[in-house]
């Protein structure tokens, strides 16, 4: 189907109207518009997946437990607002006719509503003459995994605490082997990020990343040095966070911790144990039936683990199955980690 959204036409949907213009041009990407025939089914009861419903033209029924319960036609007052909204789905939605409508994604709009509201989300706040390439770097951190997982009451004070760095093509952001201080999200440019080879002779390419990308965290959890060297590719901005903040508004609320009971407990309600020490580690004295996939390689080797299995991530101590834990929640994986590691058991 054409997608014939337009700022104009979704502020006439609840509860876009309260939204700035910019804040509207950053939601249309994410908004997908449908088409039902007759007796298709939108959704049924029981579903959880995260999309709002807007009615566009049509009828729909909607009914519980095979009862009928109403009807909803495009241009309704009642079909100006999110259809059968509350997760899981309480109705099951069925096409009467033809039905046009779209979906956006409900926890998107819901913290683009808290941003907006809050002033938050208005990029002219971190600098007076921002370019269209600037102003994507929040829009793209909003989309990340990472983002979405911030609980509302750190956002703000989140945005509020990123200063503003700007770099040459060429510049060293961080150096392996150096202390770690800041986490950085890219606002405009790309960086590139490589490794030393253990000879010293050499580095290996890791990553590219542009804007909303974001990197330094495990470093600032492990208490460890710089893994790996991050360089400017081209010109750019960078926002940076400092390493209490980053412990505070990040590390702390997103990483979830296992007393040793506890873990075993999930453990034998089918979360998996992952090993993030190096494979000489995990030889001598690693958990049965444990996945080894060493921090250093986590990154390189996410296609192996599954998003539907928990985790439980431990190490000898806890430093770098933090770290771990921290990377496998920001790329919307299910893990917690041992409290303390192997060491406190």
């Amino acid at each position: 189907m054409i997608n014939d959204m337009d700022v104009a036409r979704l502020r006439g949907f609840s509860p876009f109207g309260a939204l700035k213009k910019d804040s509207l041009k950053s939601l249309l990407e994410d908004v997908k518009m449908l088409q039902a025939g007759q007796g298709e089914t939108l959704f049924s009861k029981g579903d959880s997946d995260g999309r709002s419903v807007y009615l566009l033209s049509g009828t729909l029924e909607l009914t519980t437990d095979g009862s009928t319960k109403r009807r909803i036609s495009g241009g309704a007052d009642e079909a100006n607002h999110p259809i059968a909204p509350m997760f899981p789905r309480q109705e099951t939605a069925v096409a009467v006719d033809t039905v046009r409508y779209f979906t956006i994604d409900s926890e998107l709009l819901d913290m683009t509503l808290m941003l907006d509201q809050t002033g938050v989300y208005e990029v002219s706040e971190f600098g007076s003459e921002t370019s269209a390439e600037e102003s994507d770097w929040m829009t793209s951190f909003l989309r990340t995994e990472l983002f979405q997982q911030v609980p509302p009451h750190c956002i703000q004070k989140l945005f509020m605490r990123l200063n503003r760095r700007d770099f040459k093509a060429g510049d060293i952001v961080i150096q392996q082997g150096s202390t770690g201080d800041y986490f950085y999200i890219v606002r405009s440019g790309t960086c590139t990020v490589t490794r030393e080879t253990p000879s010293g002779k050499g580095s290996i390419d890791l990553a590219v990343m542009g804007v909303g990308g974001s990197f330094g965290e495990e470093a600032l959890i492990s208490d460890a040095e710089r893994n790996a060297t991050v360089t400017m590719q081209t010109a750019g901005t960078l926002m940076q966070l400092g390493r209490e903040d980053f412990q505070e508004l990040l590390n702390e609320p997103l990483v979830v911790k296992l007393d040793h009971e506890q873990a075993n407990e999930a453990a034998g309600q089918g979360a998996k144990w992952l090993d993030v020490r190096v494979p000489s580690e995990y030889a001598a004295n690693g958990k049965i039936g444990a996945m080894n996939v060493p921090l250093y390689l986590l990154r390189h080797k996410l296609d192996v683990l599954d998003k539907a299995t928990p985790y439980i991530v431990y190490c000898d101590t806890g430093r770098r199955s933090a770290a771990a834990a921290f990377i496998l929640n920001k790329k919307g994986y299910q893990s917690a980690v041992l409290s303390g590691g192997l060491n406190s058991c």
